[in-house]
């Protein structure tokens, strides 16, 4: 940076005190900055190895790439689906075992999971009609019962994707090693951390690659599933009767000795662990983004679909459980006891069981991918209405939310160290968490419907179902925190707790900042500038400023100021440069790109006008890209062919003090962009803009 100033005053003065040195100068320079050193074009093996790990860049300007990109009913079944579906090989087992000796209530457990399914689904797919740009929970409490509600359930979904990720591949840890000797269940742990990366690395190739690679294990899943079920229900149909023979004796003797209430308690108490049931129903409308349009009526039948195939099984499994007499076998999980017992007679039964419970196993390998889809989506929005980083919303160069995605991971791999891959203890925090986003969610659907009373002539059936579905998931999470709070669910309520007093911390720091970047805009943008615009073309024999900017505002004004200070009478082109960086707030369809291109090029207009009216010949590049270092990098090598005397300039927030956290939250990108350039030997300075705050 401070080479830069000399010898551009340098060339400047040479030319008249020594005119044959200065023009050989000229010429030099331009030669030289005409033909650059062009980077090398080839891949080198680092590369090579990248693309193969990581996929191939997207290319943003293909008409067809949200089409290309977006999810069909059947794949966003599989990528967002299964995390419901997935839940039922965990969340009927817990609630069985909590019947302890009353297993007679498990069918009528089963039919009140199936219709809770129904129900909180119903809800949500009003949500997703209602609010269809995604973000779910987080939106819909944002929307209707406030920021602070909207941070609470923000980041509720956030702490329960991860766990989403983490009870998922413990679960499937679990089913695996179920047909492995016991000395080997102390490799759980690392076999489940090795998944996580593993789903890490799938995820940042993009989302429909992985959810295509998964789409056999879903299939798989289904097709066993749906074998085992109907095989214990038509193989067991003289159970019937005994069945009803013992419901009937055993709520006698419960009646006589707990009475209706301790019933009811028992019952309700066994509803609620088995909340882990429901985990997941949400995925859909998180996640409408990524449908393929028209995207209400594609979330809709995956949330039929998912719905459907979540109370068929889950009731199922309640009803061949007690049909079959399932008890718990040390090591195996209730299912893999269940497929043992109703393959055991069949030919190559073992096989079909192994086969059953593997691909169960591999299913919630599938679900802990909806956490690595929705989460991140998540983190967007809520980094987009600055509860977290900004950076959580920018895309990759394959426009995957890579920051999110690796977080997301490295968190789940802590809470897997910290709980042992617990599938118990993970379950118990897990559900808390699901059942206060989908409180506050149901919440406010209700008084969505309330508010629009005078709209909607069927507003009342509608809040019916809403109203209903709150109280059920009050219950639940009521009652499981009252049952389990010391038994680890404290944990999940201390984790949400310091994600929420983050990012209320965050939040206050941009407003501050905020604040900081209005006072500029109301001082600059009505500077007055009444002389004659110049109309005249750069030239390129001329020395020649390239400015980064991005929104007409304050800040840009200010560092062109600050060029036009610290450089009198240098320069007599201005270049303003702009990359619109496409986040996960614009990336939504061809609509918001085209709009977010107007708006760039609108405000560079802006900047060139403005130069004009101060004399300089103006005029300004965009690009349009994922990554601002990359575009921004690539346009001023062109801009410098064009132009060989030139320099990049790009402005800084700087403040008072610096803190440890100004990095993380205001990113490094003017330092990035410079270390570029100057590798390219294009001079860089940063202008440094300080806020008060």
């Amino acid at each position: 940076m401070g080479n830069g100033p000399r010898r551009e005053r340098t060339a400047d003065l040479q030319p008249t005190a020594f005119p044959s040195f200065g023009q050989a100068l000229d010429d030099h320079i331009k030669e030289n900055a005409m033909q650059p050193e062009q980077p090398e074009t080839r891949e080198n093996f680092v590369q090579k190895i990248r693309k193969i790990i990581f996929g191939a860049p997207k290319y943003i300007k293909d008409p067809q790439l949200f089409h290309k990109m977006s999810l069909i009913p059947v794949l966003a079944w599989v990528g967002l689906g299964a995390d419901g579906l997935s839940s039922s090989a965990y969340g009927p087992e817990e609630a069985f075992r909590a019947l302890g000796s009353h297993t007679y209530l498990a069918i009528l457990l089963g039919l009140a999971t199936a219709l809770t399914v129904f129900i909180i689904s119903a809800g949500y797919s009003r949500i997703i009609e209602h609010f269809p740009h995604g973000g779910g929970g987080y939106i819909v409490s944002t929307r209707m019962l406030g920021e602070k509600a909207g941070v609470v359930s923000g980041s509720a979904l956030l702490v329960d994707y991860v766990l989403t990720i983490t009870i998922s591949v413990a679960s499937c840890t679990d089913a695996l090693f179920s047909y492995l000797p016991l000395h080997f269940h102390h490799f759980k742990v690392p076999f489940a951390c090795f998944l996580i990366i593993l789903l890490i690395v799938l995820n940042l190739r993009g989302v429909k690659e992985s959810i295509s690679i998964m789409v056999p294990i879903f299939m798989v899943f289904v097709a066993t599933h749906i074998l085992l079920l109907l095989d214990g229900i038509f193989t067991h149909s003289d159970r019937f009767a005994p069945l009803a023979q013992d419901f009937h004796s055993g709520l006698q003797q419960d009646m006589s000795s707990l009475g209706i209430f301790g019933i009811l308690m028992l019952f309700f108490r066994a509803y609620s662990l088995g909340g882990g049931t429901y985990t997941g129903i949400e995925a859909v409308s998180n996640g409408i983004q990524i449908m393929r349009e028209p995207r209400v009526k594609t979330g809709k039948r995956t949330m039929v679909y998912m719905a459907t195939s979540l109370a068929f099984t889950a009731g199922v499994l309640f009803l061949c459980y007690a049909l079959v007499g399932v008890m718990p076998v040390a090591g195996k999980t209730l299912n893999a006891v269940l497929a043992d017992t109703l393959f055991a007679d069949w030919p190559l039964g073992h096989t079909i069981a192994f086969i059953t419970i593997f691909s169960e196993g591999a299913l919630l390998l599938v679900a802990a991918q909806t956490g690595f889809v929705d989460g991140p989506r998540v983190m967007a929005n809520m980094a987009v209405d600055s509860w977290l980083p900004h950076r959580f919303a920018a895309l990759s160069e394959r426009l995957t939310m890579h920051n999110g995605i690796v977080l997301m991971g490295l968190s789940a791999i802590g809470l897997l160290l910290y709980s042992h891959g617990s599938v118990s203890a993970l379950v118990v925090m897990y559900s808390i968490n699901v059942f206060v986003t989908f409180s506050l969610s149901q919440l406010g659907m209700s008084l969505f419907y309330i508010k629009r009373r005078h709209e909607d002539r069927q507003w009342k059936r509608h809040l019916n179902i809403h109203a209903i579905a709150f109280v059920l998931c009050l219950t639940i999470l009521t009652i499981t925190t009252y049952e389990k709070f010391t038994e680890g669910g404290w944990v999940t309520f201390l984790i949400t707790t310091l994600v929420i007093i983050g990012c209320n911390q965050i939040r206050t720091h941009y407003l501050k900042v905020r604040q900081g970047m209005a006072d500029l805009d109301e001082t600059l943008l009505a500077f007055p500038t009444p002389g004659p615009a110049n109309t005249a073309v750069p030239n390129p024999e001329e020395r020649t400023a390239i400015q980064l900017v991005s929104s007409y505002s304050g800040f840009g004004i200010n560092a062109l100021f600050s060029i036009l200070k610290n450089f009198p009478d240098t320069y007599k082109n201005l270049i303003f440069v702009s990359v619109a960086v496409i986040d996960s707030g614009s990336f939504k369809g061809a609509d918001e790109l085209e709009a977010l291109e107007k708006s760039t090029a609108a405000s560079l207009r802006n900047y060139v006008t403005l130069a004009r009216r101060l004399g300089f010949a103006a005029d300004q590049r965009m690009l349009v890209a994922t990554d601002v270092v990359e575009g921004a990098t690539t346009l001023c090598r062109e801009i410098s062919q064009e132009f060989p005397k030139s320099t990049v300039f790009t402005g800084q927030l700087t403040f008072g003090l610096e803190k440890f956290y100004h990095r993380i939250l205001h990113n490094e990108t003017a330092f990035a962009i410079q270390r570029r350039l100057q590798s390219d030997s294009l001079t860089t300075v940063i202008l440094p803009i300080r806020v008060a705050l």
